[in-house]
């Protein structure tokens, strides 16, 4: 029986990359490059086989969506910020079998799923920033699951609980990965490049900080009540998809586990950013930490 053995709320923007090239912006991510970094070595502390990524940068506009390639490699350049992010080139196991069943139970929970191996499908920045950083050797396997952009809290809750099941029915040791922001009001972008290390509104700083309190000293149930207003008023990056199949996959209202923040919380391009890692139940994580 398959076991989730990490679960992740991550970050992954680009000026992580810039972060890494010579110039004037370089070490500004630092403390996430660290973070991330430590997320990887946690799992494979832990035995994980695979990364099961929710990618908040692969947006789907009907149904859920794996990709279920047998392996991922390329060259990547983003179409959002090629002047950030380009020529990163890519080589990473994909695991077939578990896409399989995860759009096994998806379809079973009365969901859309449908898993993808076409040869120009490769893999978007939410999912290979981090992999830099964890998956160094490339040794972990890969399998990113789209986030529908017009789908609500409620479904990705059910994709998060079939995910689970998923994971139960395999023989993967998986380290789920929440790829994405806590708030995400971009800037005008007139003043976009000012805003390189801050969050574009005061009050979404605040909610995050909330929000981040709340997932350090256990109180879920406390933010899944708030959850879609969180969304809908703080601009959800990919309709906070990734974060709602993380609670799905947790237990949702019933989580009594906590996170543990990895780096300070920070502003990126208007966002807000952090790595956490949330306790898995039944899971004995503290030898790792």
């Amino acid at each position: 029986m398959g076991e989730l053995v990490l679960a992740a709320k991550i970050t992954h923007v680009p000026s992580i990359w810039l972060s890494l090239q010579p110039g004037k912006h370089f070490g500004i991510r630092r403390p996430a490059e660290l973070a991330l970094s430590e997320v990887g070595r946690r799992a494979r502390e832990r035995g994980a086989d695979t990364f099961l990524i929710a990618d908040t940068h692969w947006m789907n506009s009907i149904g859920f969506h794996l990709n279920g390639k047998e392996r991922h490699s390329g060259s990547y350049a983003s179409h959002e910020l090629p002047h950030f992010i380009h020529d990163l080139e890519y080589d990473y196991p994909g695991n077939p079998e578990l896409a399989e069943l995860a759009r096994q139970e998806i379809v079973a929970g009365g969901q859309k799923g449908l898993v993808h191996t076409y040869r120009d499908l490769g893999l978007e920045y939410a999912t290979l920033v981090p992999m830099y950083f964890m998956n160094p050797d490339s040794n972990i396997r890969v399998l990113p699951i789209g986030c529908n952009v017009y789908s609500s809290i409620e479904e990705n809750r059910r994709i998060g609980e079939a995910l689970m099941r998923a994971i139960r029915h395999s023989d993967n040791k998986v380290a789920f990965l929440a790829s994405g922001s806590l708030s995400h009001a971009f800037p005008d972008n007139e003043v976009a490049e000012s805003l390189l290390n801050d969050v574009s509104s005061e009050i979404n700083r605040k909610v995050d900080m909330a929000v981040l309190d709340m997932w350090t000293t256990g109180r879920a149930a406390e933010f899944i009540d708030m959850l879609p207003d969180y969304n809908r008023r703080c601009s959800g990056e990919g309709a906070m998809a990734d974060t709602a199949m993380l609670f799905g996959m947790l237990g949702w209202r019933d989580y009594k586990g906590s996170g543990e923040q990895l780096c300070p919380y920070f502003g990126s391009t208007g966002t807000g950013q952090v790595v956490v890692d949330f306790a898995v139940p039944g899971h004995d994580t503290m030898a790792s930490r």
